[in-house]
């Protein structure tokens, strides 16, 4: 069955570039960006591990610890780090699960044999450090993932975890945000938003970012 939102992932223990991995004790009490690429030694997953290896700094800032995964062995791995960080001048900072039994695929559906017949697709999924998933994205084997609107949502779900907002359209950190309608008490707005709000629709009331 596949994961939903708000599902607590399954744990595993698989094999990894960084030795046997349990996922559970592994992320800890961290967010954890869990994605999977269709093989090794190809052109479009080459450049986005190497993305993900350059925005380490980006990734720790938020508590977050990126994980690759294929259906490639780990000797594969290893022998294909050094392209990915030989194309992207980076130094790989993370590991690449070997999921040759497809064990973890199964488990989190990232099969799609319509698509790929027995290969991984381009599938995202953010967890938080209670192990729910919190977002998921999949993309076609042709198209390379956009890391910086994965880092975006991270930066949204973080936010609104913390405090009574959502966030719109194409919104970024910094940027204003949506009061939650769930609110109505003119004097509990005015307590959890001391900078104030501007009510555009009686159901759209924008205040700037709180924690800013």
């Amino acid at each position: 069955m596949a994961l939903r939102l708000g599902d607590i992932v399954p744990n595993f223990t698989q094999g990894s570039s960084h030795g046997d991995i349990n996922f559970f004790d592994w992320a800890g009490d961290s967010w954890v960006v869990l994605f999977s690429h269709p093989a090794d030694f190809t052109p479009v997953c080459t450049t986005e591990l190497g993305e993900v290896a350059r925005l380490k700094a980006e990734f720790d800032k938020r508590n977050v610890k990126p994980i690759a995964l294929s259906v490639d062995s780990v000797e594969s791995h290893k022998g294909w780090i050094p392209d990915i960080e030989e194309v992207g001048n980076v130094s790989l900072n993370y590991p690449i699960l070997a999921d040759g039994d497809r064990k973890v695929s199964d488990l989190y559906d990232m099969i799609h044999p319509n698509s790929l017949e027995s290969l991984t697709v381009r599938t995202v999924f953010v967890i938080d450090p209670n192990k729910k998933l919190r977002l998921t994205i999949t993309y076609p084997a042709s198209t390379g993932r956009n890391f910086q609107e994965i880092l975006r949502v991270i930066d949204s779900l973080q936010l609104t975890d913390g405090y009574s907002v959502a966030t719109p359209v194409n919104w970024t950190d910094g940027n204003d945000c949506v009061i939650v309608p769930s609110l109505k008490d003119p004097e509990v707005l005015k307590e959890k938003f001391p900078k104030g709000y501007t009510v555009v629709k009686p159901y759209l009331r924008m205040t700037p970012q709180p924690n800013k």
